[in-house]
């Protein structure tokens, strides 16, 4: 009878948990704005069309709290079908599986996964597996698994490597379009952002037509310290938690993936450059690029006519690109739904008790609504 309680109890606290996660807003939600630029209709990374993600969250017990995230670029044979991509690190404090062949090739040819440090062997050997097994690749002898991380080792029981194979299958068998999750969910479970809960957050931008009408959506996973700030208003220094106050430095050692997503007609030498501009969401909300942050992005274009095919008959192929000299509104695009991603990530994610009884709390809304009503209006 206790023991049945017990696990009532776990159950309906693991329920409230969840249900706290879903009702706190995202920024836009908060009422603030960041940027000059319009969010696409979800304001995520799938207003890019063609682009999908599925998420697993594992929370079990008191020291499971973790998960795995897959961005698939299509919903068709990503391999057979590779589409344009690139990476651009600002540290390299992390672990990026895929990413030479990605800046060799300028393609991407597998699902895009995000999980914890330890567990990315798992996640490259289990989305080989699901690779070699898709129809049509019956005669695959090579792939390149995309797999990013963060360490979630603070609340998560990271050593036991929870995330297995059939939860790499599960996130990419069930993405899909539309509305994103976002909060403590998928990579996100168990990471921490500014002192607070952070996790996985998204936006986008969409440029107007004068400027090629395209898409830019952006997915980070959040696990990076710094000096918090919101449109350039020093929020962490207000609420008294920020980089060299806080207790538990070691926190401040974490990092930051962000995968980017655009339907703008752009080669893998300009996605480079895509990828470095959304690394400035970063800074942006405060952070640095600490010596223990890995600080990675991987970007990639759906663009009709731009896929690649494994095979074919033709030495060649034609395509068509956008002009170097007409980049720079897609930069901006980068920046600001890096920006908002980030902080998305940090209002959607609520206090978490993870192994060892170690808490990290929710990002304050109430303070900082307070905080924010002092800032200079824009």
């Amino acid at each position: 009878m206790k023991l049945t309680i017990l696990i009532f109890i776990v159950f309906v606290a693991l329920s409230l948990a969840v249900l706290s996660s879903e009702e706190r807003p995202r920024m836009r939600e908060f009422g603030i704005k960041t940027g000059i630029l319009n969010p696409g209709k979800w304001n995520a990374i799938t207003d890019v069309e063609g682009v999908k993600i599925g998420q697993v969250t594992l929370i079990k017990g008191k020291n499971i709290r973790t998960g795995v995230t897959a961005i698939l670029p299509h919903g068709g044979n990503i391999y057979q079908e590779k589409v344009p991509g690139a990476v651009y690190v600002a540290n390299a404090y992390g672990k990026l599986t895929g990413a030479l062949q990605v800046g060799e090739l300028g393609t991407i040819e597998t699902p895009i996964l995000l999980t914890n440090t330890l567990n990315v062997p798992s996640c490259a050997d289990a989305l080989v597996g699901y690779t070699l097994s898709y129809p049509g690749n019956e005669r695959v002898g090579s792939v390149n698994p995309v797999v990013g991380e963060t360490n979630d080792g603070y609340l998560n029981d990271i050593r036991g490597r929870h995330v297995k194979k059939e939860h790499v299958i599960e996130a990419i068998e069930k993405a899909q379009s539309g509305p994103v999750e976002e909060g403590s969910v998928g990579a996100g479970t168990g990471t921490i952002c500014y002192g607070y809960k952070g996790g996985i957050g998204t936006s986008s931008r969409k440029l107007p037509e004068s400027r090629g009408g395209y898409t830019v959506g952006v997915l980070v996973q959040t696990n990076h310290g710094g000096i918090l700030q919101i449109n350039g208003y020093p929020v962490g220094i207000k609420l008294g938690n920020y980089y060299m106050k806080r207790d538990a430095e070691k926190r401040e050692e974490g990092s930051c993936m962000i995968v980017v997503a655009t339907d703008a007609p752009l080669d893998s030498h300009n996605l480079k450059r895509l990828a470095k501009r959304a690394l400035l969401g970063i800074p942006r909300t405060g952070g640095f690029y600490s010596t223990g942050s890995g600080d990675f992005c991987v970007a990639f274009s759906t663009a009709k006519g731009l896929r690649f095919p494994h095979r074919s008959k033709s030495p060649t192929m034609q395509i068509e690109v956008l002009r170097t000299d007409r980049t720079s509104a897609l930069f901006l695009a980068a920046a600001e739904a890096a920006e908002e991603a980030i902080l998305n990530s940090l209002f959607k994610a609520g206090e978490m008790v993870g192994q060892n009884g170690l808490k990290v709390p929710g990002f304050p809304l109430d303070k900082v609504r307070k905080i924010m009503e002092e800032a200079p209006k824009r």
